[in-house]
């Protein structure tokens, strides 16, 4: 026997980044997998999308944790702004290889805030059924982005809407605009 050399356990690794790369026909058979699952066990389009945004909130807790980890140091943001750039870079390229499109702020209310992806992965392999052409698949991804928030501290609604390709509407709590506003000065 061999007793000098043993193998390191999945413990003793780095959390750095390992092999980033996961096979978009498993991904994609995993996650219509999901769907279907879901789709299962609801009576509406609505409570789809509610299940599938449970869903994605699960993967968001923990993307946090790993993200703050191997990206930041363990240092949380604190300010509005840092933390929409840390979710269309960071997260995004963390879940997608890419960052997200577009971020836009609402005119109208300065609560809401736009992240434009023109075409999500999460909707690119589902084939949904002429009379519920209303679901869309990105309430899971909106699920993420919710989790993170919370999360980070900065409580907020996302929703998955249909709009120039897909659009995540993430409406902040009151709270979250009135702090920034204080760290700001203003």
């Amino acid at each position: 026997m061999n007793i000098g050399k043993q193998r390191p356990s999945i413990l003793d690794k780095s959390l750095s980044r390992g092999k980033t790369e996961v096979s978009l026909t498993a991904y994609a058979l995993l996650f219509s997998e999901m769907v279907q699952y879901s789709h299962n066990r609801v009576n509406s389009v609505n409570e789809l999308h509610n299940k599938l945004s449970e869903l994605g909130q699960r993967v968001g807790i923990r993307m946090v944790e790993l993200l703050f980890v191997r990206e930041k140091n363990y240092k949380r943001e604190t300010k509005l702004l840092n933390i929409l750039l840390f979710i269309k870079v960071t997260l995004w390229k963390s879940l997608f290889g890419k960052e997200a499109e577009k971020l836009d702020r609402a005119t109208d209310d300065e609560r809401i805030y736009y992240l434009i992806e023109k075409e999500p992965l999460v909707n690119r392999f589902i084939s949904v059924p002429r009379d519920k052409s209303s679901i869309n698949c990105a309430a899971f991804v909106a699920g993420i982005v919710e989790a993170v928030l919370n999360a980070t501290g900065f409580p907020a609604k996302v929703t998955a809407l249909w709009h120039k390709g897909t659009t995540y509407m993430i409406k902040f709590d009151e709270s979250v605009i009135a702090r920034d506003k204080q760290l700001d000065g203003r």
